[in-house]
């Protein structure tokens, strides 16, 4: 495989800031555990955990310490997001968000003003919106219409989003959009950083929030649809990667590759959290004179599903140890893919094997595998389907691209000099 990092096998090492990190985070869980149900319930965004989150300092961990953050790692940060996720889906989405995706891009390709500006708001509770799905662009995210027009001093931004996760209650956004010059000519695709205050109604003009989705799960994590009409975007305000913007967009999903491997950590979180409900549920739970615990049956459903959880986890650990080829010290984009994909599809059967345990109590909103169910459904959806991580892995295991468009077909005979390139 091309650009492969191959040395991966090496035992993960946690440092004493991560482990304090994770013991901070476990301290916290049982008080957001205690708002997940009502979080769910009343559908409303829990500004009192983020508050909780910020004084705890787990709101823009991995922001350098010169900006008020701790420096921390991407493995720091995944030791934070599985404790807070076990207790509360939506706080755990929130910490990812808030250290990971938007704001590590902005980290790496900011300029000092666009990275204080970042850091100041993400630490004191803001959770930065990414914004690259479109009504008509999901998986083919490429084929997004949003366009910023080129005006000398500032750029013109148009168009619409949809499925933005905070949108209409973060602060930052990050919105990737179609580069035009001054001609009309077509210069690839640019990040965006828009700041508002919808908490005060105030949105820069032409910004609207048009609407938010009925979801399944997650239900207190508002994923809006967001219209842009002439959005002015000062010059100062275009995120610039290294590549300019004919390789914006892969820049910029580079930097996309922490938001996959903290996706899958959630993902990861929820699903240990369900079985250790489960866990207590068969010691506690007695049914024909002895505890259900005991039925062989349950145990080898308990071993299992704790056994693919503990392979998750190191794939997870392994892909936020370990950078990729771009130099910016994010995840490699294989390992990140394959991390979210192998942990998304086996935390839904580990909570279904929770719930089953449960039997008829998991099923009632009196207990919280029936919503974690429901939340955990989302993670082979977001942040990359599970299809198209697939197709990312193939694609490198190949050493060719894969494009899905009709006109995708690769010629085997010229993708031969590119394979033994490889070797």
């Amino acid at each position: 495989m091309l650009d492969r990092i191959e040395d991966t096998g090496g035992a993960i090492s946690i440092s004493p800031r991560g482990q304090e990190l994770r013991n901070r985070a476990a301290v916290l869980a049982p008080k957001l555990a205690a708002c997940a149900a009502s979080i769910d319930r009343d559908e409303t965004y829990p500004w009192g955990c983020v508050a909780t989150l910020t004084e705890a300092g787990l709101m823009g961990m991995t922001i350098p310490k010169a900006l008020g953050g701790l420096g921390a790692s991407f493995l720091d940060v995944v030791l934070v997001i599985e404790e807070i996720a076990k207790a509360c889906t939506v706080c755990a989405r929130i910490v990812v968000e808030a250290n990971m995706g938007a704001i590590s891009a902005i980290m790496a390709y900011g300029s000092p003003a666009q990275k204080r500006l970042a850091a100041d708001l993400v630490l004191a509770g803001d959770k930065p919106a990414i914004c690259i799905t479109e009504p008509g662009a999901g998986s083919a995210a490429t084929e997004m219409t949003t366009r910023a027009l080129d005006r000398g001093d500032h750029y013109l931004i148009s168009g619409e989003k949809h499925w933005i996760t905070g949108g209409g209650v973060s602060r930052l956004y990050l919105i990737f959009a179609r580069v035009y010059d001054q001609d009309g000519q077509h210069q690839g695709i640019g990040g965006f950083l828009v700041a508002a205050d919808p908490a005060n109604g105030k949105m820069p003009q032409g910004f609207t929030v048009a609407g938010r989705e009925p979801t399944m799960g997650l239900r207190g994590m508002p994923e809006a649809h967001l219209v842009f009409d002439e959005v002015r975007v000062p010059e100062r305000m275009v995120l610039r990667t290294p590549r300019g913007f004919g390789s914006g967009f892969a820049d910029l999903m580079t930097a996309y590759n922490s938001q996959r491997v903290g996706a899958g950590t959630v993902a990861l979180g929820v699903a240990q959290g369900a079985i250790d409900y489960a866990r207590d549920w068969l010691l506690e739970r007695e049914q024909f004179g002895r505890p259900i615990a005991e039925f062989q049956g349950l145990q080898w459903m308990l071993a299992e599903t704790t056994t693919k959880l503990a392979a998750a986890r190191a794939l997870l650990r392994q892909a936020a140890a370990t950078p990729g080829i771009d130099g910016f010290g994010f995840p490699d984009v294989t390992l990140a893919a394959q991390a979210k994909l192998f942990a998304s599809e086996t935390a839904i059967p580990a909570v279904n094997t929770a719930l089953q345990m449960f039997g008829a109590r998991g099923y009632s909103r009196e207990y919280p595998i029936e919503r974690m169910a429901r939340d955990v459904r989302m993670f082979t959806i977001g942040g990359g389907t599970a299809e198209i991580l697939k197709t990312t892995i193939a694609a490198r295991e190949l050493g060719i691209k894969l494009p899905q468009t009709r006109d995708g077909y690769v010629d085997q005979e010229a993708a031969v000099p590119m394979a033994l390139a490889a070797e």
